[in-house]
């Protein structure tokens, strides 16, 4: 079973096509890299598959079923999306913001029951913040604050994990710390994540497949180790690139 799979999927805004004519299957149970330069249309690819826009043609079907059909309700139970900037949270705790995930759950007015706070406990447990609980999330590093976010897609319950430009504001050690969150929930849970990244380096270190963009068609689409050649890199970002490895992992330099 796919996990996304799309079928000549366009987006136009007015005057313009951000993704033309897109073919393309992601399986489940991994990390994919969404990479390409500024303006390839990375973003705009993960709202279209999050639900968040419907595409102009084409069609896209999430688990084997269209994402259309899907009520938002029951997409938020089993999909997560964390946009590049995340939404003001102020006043707000952290325990507070991770149970904001169980609104698919139980709605605007319904009771927290067992489940519910068993399921917020589990999320702050997986994502190591059980000591930042009673913090104002305005307080937090930015690591802890996105650690703090992940927590709250895990309390929807999520299967799948939508990342934009997760550790673009981060510092390398808190880089590696989100990265390391996110690969391990799938190597370890099953679970599945698409993050778009810019950082061609912590790509190759912890995602399991990449898909690129250009101009809103699609580069490469296959096993991370096809993105860490000098041709692939040229062909995405138009610039020469030194490919070495080190400790078994590859890495990219501008020539």
């Amino acid at each position: 079973m796919t996990l996304f799979t799309l079928s000549g999927v366009s987006y136009d805004v007015p005057g313009r096509r951000l993704i033309e004519g897109l073919d393309l299957e992601i399986r489940p149970g991994m990390v994919t890299a969404l990479i390409g330069r500024n303006g390839s249309g990375k973003s705009t690819l993960l709202k279209l598959i999050s639900g968040q826009n419907r595409p102009s043609t084409g069609r896209i079907a999430y688990a084997g079923r269209d994402l259309a059909t899907w009520s938002p309700r029951e997409l938020a139970r089993d999909l997560a999306y964390l946009p590049q900037v995340t939404p003001p949270a102020e006043g707000m705790l952290v325990e507070e913001l991770v149970a904001l995930g169980r609104f698919p759950w139980r709605g605007a007015l319904g009771r927290f029951r067992p489940e519910d706070h068993a399921a917020v406990d589990a999320a702050i447990a997986r994502c190591h913040v059980g000591h930042l609980r009673d913090r104002l999330v305005d307080t937090l590093s930015g690591g802890e604050r996105q650690r703090s976010w992940i927590a709250m897609m895990l309390a929807q319950g999520a299967r799948t994990l939508l990342l934009d430009e997760p550790i673009s504001a981060l510092d390398v050690a808190h880089q590696v710390e989100v990265l390391d969150l996110v690969h391990g929930m799938c190597r370890n849970e099953g679970l599945s994540a698409i993050v778009v990244l810019h950082d061609l380096n912590m790509a190759a270190r912890y995602c399991d497949h990449v898909v690129a963009l250009g101009s809103g068609r699609l580069l490469l689409d296959g096993p991370i180790g096809a993105l860490m050649t000098p041709e692939a890199l040229l062909n995405i970002y138009g610039l020469r690139m030194h490919v070495a490895a080190h400790e078994g992992h590859a890495f990219a330099l501008p020539r």
